[in-house]
């Protein structure tokens, strides 16, 4: 029995599922039929949403990206270690209980073509921002602090990744890491 949703309640539904489908098999693999048919909906439905495919799965991983960076919104109001730990929390805690999301946006998303890449670029800029603006409370930020916080980024997307497919270190513990990598990379003592 089909079950009756508000406009937003069935596009949220059928973005949740499909970050399922495309975090679990590459894009080639997932069928817009199979998504509408998890959903107990016509494709017409779903098309009705998301004209084509492709739309489908650069939503997906827009509305990824935009919830995480709306849940990890820095509090100026904190000192510097203290909001980093606090943003790695909630990039923790999402990949934890949306690890399909998470892997969407930083696996499936890598190998995809330019408008996703530009999405997911959008995502690490924003953050890279934020970064930056709150080290400049303790250090000068040139060039070569840019470069660090890129390749952290980088390097934290892909430690969450692995924790995701092999979690043999706490959530603390990672967050931990992660921190002490960053004010290393920055040459900074928080």
């Amino acid at each position: 029995m089909r079950t009756r949703l508000s406009t937003q309640e069935r596009r949220e539904q059928l973005l949740t599922i499909g970050a399922g489908l495309f975090a679990s098999r590459p894009y080639d693999e997932v069928w817009i039929e199979e998504v509408a048919e998890i959903a107990q909906v016509s494709r017409g439905l779903l098309y009705h949403y998301f004209p084509t495919k492709k739309e489908f799965f650069l939503e997906i991983v827009r509305s990824q990206r935009d919830q995480l960076l709306e849940m990890s919104e820095p509090d100026p109001a904190l000192p510097v270690a203290e909001q980093l730990r606090a943003g790695l929390d909630v990039y923790l805690e999402f990949a934890r209980t949306h690890p399909d999301g998470y892997r969407v946006v930083h696996r499936a998303a890598a190998g995809a073509d330019r408008e996703v890449l530009r999405i997911r670029e959008a995502g690490m800029a924003a953050n890279a921002e934020r970064i930056l603006t709150a080290l400049g409370a303790l250090t000068t930020v040139t060039e070569t602090t840019r470069v660090a916080v890129r390749g952290w980024l980088a390097f934290v997307a892909t430690v969450i990744l692995d924790w995701l497919d092999q979690p043999k270190i706490t959530q603390a513990e990672l967050r931990d890491l992660c921190v002490r990598t960053l004010f290393s990379a920055v040459d900074v003592t928080p």
